[in-house]
């Protein structure tokens, strides 16, 4: 018995992570003597129907194919899409038939998770927003969450390990745990505590709800901390919370009205889009949780629509190889590859392997991907209200 329920990379790569069904369609295939070229699509909707969602997964979709005898082209990392591929992949089937399985599950996973994220980024676009959702999600995930969220534009995220993957710090600052730890009336040794052993780099951000009023236990805090104090946090349940907007803003009051108008407040707990908006012109930043990393996966699916260069395809889905495109005016466009696209639309499938080399590593940036994911929602009115 293994330590822990995990598929390792290995199994992943080895093409072990499938279903049961391609290992019977190799064999079957295999047995016959037939390999036929073929092109395959990953497609989510055939058609354009209005709903945008945001393309991540790709880092770990190509390194699954790198290697193979296959050519890819693919939607950038941060670009919208709604009907029609985001990916295609062309080669003999058994070079990647039994791929399929772990293949969609990390474009599904990953691009709901960024979908997700672009929901929140685009409600509060002038404030921090952080992904605090690691814990929700099986810690074998954590990494696709926090890469999936910068993906949508989120300023950082709080999972030690997944920035260790991915090569970013964790952010974070203080737990209820600190406090209780203390124990109640004992708020004021807990936040010096904190900032007398925590790393100086660290924000001093106080966490002001353990026990008593949000108004009380902020101004106990900047009386405590004084100028070393950064900003308060605030992340009461949604059973005891009230009126939220209202204590933010009664926060708010108090801190100015004595001088502290330089701490910035910060939310937390159980936020969605709707509450960002709600509160983006009260706060400084926010920590959003199960909204992102909870997700619902894009439904994926891949399916052959080539066989030895002529058009084939399964009842209900469309035949021959397609590109997709982003139109003049924002809107979304699929058509056949092998003819022109809609007057003045950008192409948005690009080449990421040829002959199995990865045409360009640098496509996998996080930061760059970020970029596009801004400038697409805008573009295509994404989230508008």
């Amino acid at each position: 018995m293994t330590e822990f329920d995990i598929v390792d990379a290995a199994a992943i790569r080895d093409g072990r992570a499938t279903d049961a069904y391609f290992e019977q369609t190799e064999t079957a295939l295999e047995h016959a003597g037939r390999n036929p070229r073929v092109v395959a699509e990953v497609t989510a909707d055939q058609f354009p129907d209005g709903d945008f969602e945001l393309f991540a997964g790709l880092k770990d979709a190509v390194a699954l194919l790198e290697g193979r005898d296959v050519d890819v082209d693919a939607i950038p990392e941060g670009r919208l899409f709604d009907g029609g591929p985001v990916m295609r992949i062309e080669g003999p089937y058994l070079a990647f038939g039994r791929l399929e399985t772990s293949l969609l599950g990390f474009l599904s996973h990953a691009s709901g998770i960024a979908t997700a994220g672009l929901d929140c980024r685009v409600a509060a676009p002038d404030s921090q927003v952080l992904s605090f959702g690691a814990r929700h999600v099986h810690p074998s995930m954590t990494a696709a969450v926090e890469r999936s969220a910068l993906v949508a534009g989120l300023d950082g995220f709080s999972h030690v390990a997944a920035g260790d993957l991915i090569g970013r710090e964790a952010s974070g600052t203080m737990p209820h745990a600190l406090a209780i730890c203390f124990g109640r009336g004992e708020q004021e040794a807990a936040w010096r505590a904190f900032d007398e052993g925590v790393d100086e780099s660290v924000p001093r951000i106080a966490l002001c709800d353990t026990y008593s009023d949000e108004v009380d236990e902020v101004l106990r805090a900047a009386e405590t901390l004084g100028d070393r104090l950064d900003g308060v946090r605030l992340d009461t349940t949604g059973s005891r919370r009230g009126d939220f907007r209202h204590i933010v803003r009664e926060v708010g009051w108090e801190l100015d009205v004595r001088g502290h108008d330089e701490i910035d407040v910060y939310v937390s707990g159980g936020l969605g889009p709707g509450d960002l908006r709600g509160l983006r012109d009260v706060v400084d930043g926010f920590g959003v949780g199960g909204y992102v990393s909870n997700a619902d996966p894009v439904d994926f699916a891949l399916d052959v629509v080539e066989v030895g260069g002529e058009p084939a395809a399964k009842r209900g889905k469309l035949s021959g190889a397609k590109d997709v495109y982003r139109t003049a005016d924002g809107a979304h466009a699929v058509g056949l590859a092998d003819r022109s696209g809609p007057e003045g639309a950008e192409s948005l499938m690009e080449p990421v392997i040829r002959g199995g080399d990865v045409v360009d590593d640098d496509a996998f940036d996080i930061d760059a991907a970020a970029e596009r994911a801004i400038a697409d929602a805008e573009a295509v009115g994404y989230g508008a209200e």
